[in-house]
């Protein structure tokens, strides 16, 4: 009680106005309250329902009145959304373009084509290139030029088609290759007239006949077969005839294929390089590639081999070669990463045509011999990284017997052979067992429907038996590659590669110099451009330009390349 009085006093006092004197008093608490448990009501977490009609669960029913509504709302029909529809370039079956730029340079180019009916067509290929030259600080003329013409006719039918092909390609290079030093151990008028003396100039000629015909339907599949004739102005020849036909069949819903190979190949060369007797050679090479595919889930194995017989139809010496040819896929994620693997070996036919074009400054001596290419034993991993951007990268090991490399030919003063490559300005093939182990990589990547970029990279390292070097066999390339529409009417692109060192031996051997020594040719990069505007459908321009930073570099030994060019021109599309 005394606290229930203390309380409403303490109500009348703060109800006072301020400024009101009320005195003091002194308030005793005899004893403060103390609440215990039984003066606190608990409310019960599940209350008790004593009306018994809440239990009972109440059935539902509905019910639908439907009557006729009058409406006078007529929908309007339905259209396709309007959309942008890009406007589709015309096509064109022909083409010509010509070009011209610095160092008297012509490059032309006609394509052609028609359909006689609905199954047959005839088409040729005009090309040329050629140069004036004009490269800095060289003795001898650096002129080139070639021309091909191609043509074909075709017969397309609901279950075969074939086509015969034929062709001329002439050209014209020169052995500029000589050492400006060369003669330094001369009398000045003697060198000049050594110097003059030499006619650098070299003719080759190719005539070819093929064809292909290939079934849709049966065992026999298709067959390929080619038949060329390579000479220079040097008295060398050389035949070569090549036919490849290919079976196929299903056992068990399994793929069985075998492909057949004759590779023949004979010629002669008129002296060899220090003037000695005729250089004759042959070979025929003969081949059956059988292999067996085997797929389950994402694993596709083909397992094959190489059986090949080759004929040394000069000396003699016959050889049977047996080669694992195993790849193998296993998709890890789809098409996004593929893993692959393979052991691969084949015999190469090598070839006097071929080494021209891999090297047009070789002279006209050369001995010709096939490659045994052992294995190739490579793993890799491709796919993508996103959606516009793919991958590869891959690890190899290969085993090759008789691998043809370019060596420097040696000079000598007293060499009866006085022709225009006898002067240490031309290159010998040699032949050496070599193992190479490599490493690949590529990247490519369309960033836009308007922008596309690709680099690529191989490492290599190599071991020789017999030679000191693998000679001109580089260690290191780089490519890479970047296009892109700037309009629609303006497109450009760019690009670069890279080279590293090679090695090669130079050789100078006369009455008062002896010069004997392993070069190394610098690492070199090359930078070029190109940009085009496209008039209309049919007529586009462009402007090209090579070694823009104006590299004096030496892709041969001795065979500096020419400095900054541009080419600018026209490219036309017709119709008959």
């Amino acid at each position: 009680m005394a606290a229930l009085f203390l309380f409403a006093g303490l109500q009348t006092t703060f109800a006072q106005k301020k400024d009101e004197n009320i005195g003091t008093e002194v308030v005793n608490v005899v004893k403060p309250y103390t609440p215990t448990i039984s003066d606190a009501f608990k409310v019960k977490e599940t209350p008790t329902l004593e009306d018994d009609d809440n239990t009972k669960k109440e059935e539902i029913k509905y019910n639908i009145f439907s009557f006729p509504v009058a409406s006078t709302f007529t929908p309007s029909k339905g259209r396709a959304a309007t959309v942008d529809k890009a406007k589709q370039e015309k096509l064109y079956k022909n083409y010509a373009t010509l070009g011209v730029g610095n160092y008297g340079t012509v490059n032309a180019e006609l394509f052609v084509t028609e359909n006689l009916n609905k199954n047959e067509y005839v088409g040729g290929m005009l090309r040329h290139i050629s140069s004036q030259g004009g490269i800095n600080d060289i003795l001898l003329d650096d002129k080139f030029y070639n021309t091909s013409l191609d043509l074909t006719y075709g017969n397309q039918q609901k279950d075969y088609s074939w086509n015969v092909d034929a062709g001329y390609q002439h050209q014209i290079y020169n052995w500029y290759g000589l050492r400006t030093d060369f003669g330094s151990d001369l009398l000045e008028e003697d060198r000049n007239n050594l110097v003059r003396g030499i006619d650098p100039q070299h003719t080759y000629q190719n005539i070819y006949l093929g064809g292909r015909f290939s079934v849709e339907d049966g065992i026999f599949k298709d067959a390929t077969l080619k038949f060329s004739r390579f000479s220079d102005d040097f008295g060398s020849g050389e035949n070569r005839f090549f036919v490849k036909p290919t079976v196929g069949f299903e056992v068990s819903g399994q793929k069985i294929n075998a492909s057949f190979v004759v590779d023949y190949i004979g010629g002669s060369f008129e002296k060899t390089y220090f003037g000695g007797d005729e250089i004759k050679y042959g070979y025929a090479n003969f081949g059956v590639q059988p292999s067996f595919t085997y797929q389950q889930d994402d694993l596709t194995v083909n397992l094959g081999a190489g059986l090949f017989y080759s004929v040394d139809n000069e000396n003699s010496d016959n050889k049977f070669f047996v080669y694992p040819q195993v790849t193998a896929t296993y998709r890890i994620v789809g098409d996004v990463m593929i893993a692959y693997a393979g052991a691969e070996g084949s015999l190469k036919q090598n070839s006097y045509r071929d080494f021209t074009q891999e090297n047009f400054f070789v002279s006209p001596t050369l001995g010709i011999a096939p490659t045994d290419q052992k294995y190739d034993i490579y793993v890799g991993l491709k796919g993508k990284i996103a959606n516009n951007v793919g991958f590869n990268i891959r690890g190899s090991y290969k085993n090759e017997d008789q691998k043809a490399m370019f060596k420097n030919n040696p000079y000598f003063s007293t060499n009866p052979n006085t022709e225009g490559y006898a002067f240490g300005n031309s290159f010998d093939v040699v032949y050496d067992n070599v193992k190479t182990i490599s490493f690949f990589g590529e990247l490519k990547a369309d960033f836009s429907k308007n922008v596309s970029f690709g680099i690529s990279g191989t490492f290599n390292s190599f071991t020789t038996d017999a030679e000191s070097e693998a000679w001109n066999l580089p260690t290191l390339e780089v490519a890479a590659n970047l296009d892109f529409n700037i309009t629609e009417k303006w497109y450009a692109g760019t690009s670069v590669f890279f080279v590293g060192e090679r090695k090669d031996q130079f050789s100078y051997t006369s009455a008062l110099r002896n010069d004997l020594e392993n070069t190394t040719l610098d690492s070199y990069f090359d930078l070029n451009a190109h940009v085009g505007y496209k008039y209309s459908e049919r007529l586009t321009g462009f402007l090209k330009l090579n070694n823009i930073a104006n590299q004096d570099y030496q892709k041969w030994i001795n065979y500096p390349v020419q400095g900054f060019q541009f080419l600018i021109g026209a490219n036309y599309k017709f119709d008959f």
